[in-house]
Order: C-alpha cells, then sequence, then structure tokens
C-alpha cells in the first residue's frame, strides 16, 4: 500500500517552469498514449482510404494525407498541452514577436504547399506531362507537396515551387492528350510561288519519320513581310518533349531543297542614299 502512494506521488509530482510551464510524470504519460492512439487511428483511417483508391490516385492521396497527418498532430499537441496544465495563451503571448517572424518566414512555404494541395486534387498537372513555366520546358518526374520536379530537354532537373503554378502563366503541353501540333515560319522571296512552296513543305514534312501522316501537315500563307511571303508549316508530334529536334531537321531540308530549287531566302535589306545638296557642301 506504500508503495502505490509512493508511486502515485511520483506519477503526479508537478514540475514547474516559471509561471507557464508546468507539468508531472503522468501527464508525459498521457501524451505519448495519445500520439500513440493518434498514430494508429490515422494509419487505420489511411488503410480504409486507400482500399477505395487507384495506385495512380494513391501516390497522389499520399502527400495530402502527409499535410493531414501534420495537421492533426499539431491540434492534439495544442489541446494536450492545454489539458496538462501549460498555458498555451501565456506561452503565445510571450513568444508573439517570435511567432510573427515566424509567420513571414514561412509564408512562402505555406502557399506551395496549399498549391501542391490544389494542384493534387484539381489535377491541373499530372505525373508525365509536358510543362511549360516562366519560359521553361519540362517533362513532370514528380509532384510532391511543396515542389514539383521536372527534366528538361537538356536533362536538367527542373525544382518548380508549387506556388509558381498559381502565380504564373503554366502551358501544359499534353492537357489535351500526348499529339501536339507544331509549327515553324520560313520566309521565301516575292518572287516566289506560293503554290510550289507549299507543296515542297507538305513533302518535307511528311518524309520526316517523326511527323505523323494525322493529322496531315499544312501550310499557312501567314503574311506578306517587309522583304519576304510568310509561310508557317504546321504538323504533328507524338512526343512534344522533342519537338527542339523535328523542327531543327525540318529547317536543314528546308535549306536544303530551297537551295536546290533555285529558292531564295531573303534576309531584311536597307537602302541608304546619299543626296548632295548646295547647303550641305557650303
Amino acid at each position: 500500500m506504500q508503495t502505490i502512494k509512493r508511486f502515485s506521488e511520483l506519477i503526479n509530482y508537478r514540475f514547474s517552469f516559471g509561471e507557464s510551464i508546468s507539468f508531472t510524470p503522468k501527464s508525459v504519460f498521457i501524451i505519448i498514449l495519445v500520439f500513440i492512439i493518434t498514430s494508429l487511428l490515422l494509419k487505420l483511417l489511411k488503410k480504409i482510404i486507400y482500399r477505395t483508391l487507384s495506385n495512380d490516385a494513391k501516390l497522389k492521396f499520399e502527400s495530402i494525407f502527409k499535410f493531414f497527418n501534420y495537421f492533426i498532430y499539431i491540434i492534439v499537441i495544442l489541446i494536450t498541452f492545454q489539458n496538462i496544465g501549460i498555458n498555451l495563451t501565456a506561452v503565445f503571448a510571450a513568444s508573439a514577436a517570435l511567432l510573427v517572424g515566424l509567420g513571414l518566414a514561412l509564408q512562402t512555404f505555406i502557399q506551395d504547399i496549399i498549391s501542391g494541395i490544389f494542384i493534387l486534387v484539381d489535377q491541373s498537372v499530372h505525373v508525365g506531362d509536358i510543362i511549360e513555366v516562366d519560359g521553361q520546358v519540362g517533362k513532370v518526374e514528380n509532384i510532391k507537396l511543396r515542389t514539383t520536379r521536372a527534366v528538361t530537354r537538356e536533362n536538367k532537373v527542373l525544382i518548380i515551387p508549387n506556388h509558381k503554378f498559381l502565380t504564373s502563366i503554366l502551358f501544359n503541353w499534353t492537357e489535351n492528350g500526348v499529339i501536339t501540333k507544331e509549327f515553324i515560319q520560313i520566309g521565301v522571296s516575292y518572287r516566289s510561288d506560293p503554290k510550289q512552296i507549299t507543296s515542297i513543305l507538305k513533302e518535307i514534312a511528311n518524309a520526316h519519320s517523326l511527323v505523323l501522316k494525322e493529322p496531315k501537315p499544312f501550310v499557312v500563307f501567314n503574311d506578306f513581310g517587309d522583304s519576304a511571303l510568310q509561310f508557317q508549316l504546321y504538323f504533328g508530334l507524338r512526343n512534344s518533349f522533342i519537338s527542339n529536334i523535328v523542327k531543327s531537321d525540318l529547317r536543314y531540308e528546308i535549306i536544303n531543297v530551297f537551295n536546290k530549287k533555285g529558292i531564295e531566302i531573303p534576309f531584311p535589306q536597307r537602302t541608304v542614299s546619299f543626296v548632295n545638296s548646295p547647303k550641305a557642301l557650303q
């Protein structure tokens, strides 16, 4: 009986640090127990939800669930601390300046997390999509809660803070499918036959192994330029990530064919005239 009494006194002995913080070994044990129960419940909830999700949805839900876990643990910590005798109001009041500074420092971090949740829920970007943000083009490798990683054409890893998707214009090249329509612009001399140019450009596009036969390549007579007739050659690709390579191949072939057929690709020219004036010579 004496042993039980001593044990009870021991676990109920109160440690105090100033006026704001005081706790007992019993309260520490309660905190640990609450965390264990919370962890088990979250794992059970995750297991139940995962049963209804596809493998692709599971990958997207993983980041959201991690954020949900952090949120729940913070709430549990605050409630538990308040109930075991730690005066959170006094603690927050004493560290108000620190909390304001911390909030400003974490502002972008929180924006990234919220943006990441929006991306995963809205499904505006998927793994494997080819995207363009701030002039940078990359293929999405993974989407995390704070950042999205994409690989550029130069095989460099592009780490994009998720808030960029909300604050910048995002081009998703593969949102409507893997087939994209590309174009290159060509200028030819005014002495050229537009119908001949159209026929040649179509032949060059159809001859390229990566250019799709459907949709068929087509040519648009775009404009009368200052020194050239402007044409645009449109063609379809199944892999737009290598569009710059295909465009380069087509340009090489266009120059080669035009040179053989004597078709001139002009460049801007300016004529400067000098007028002799009696007044200017005086």
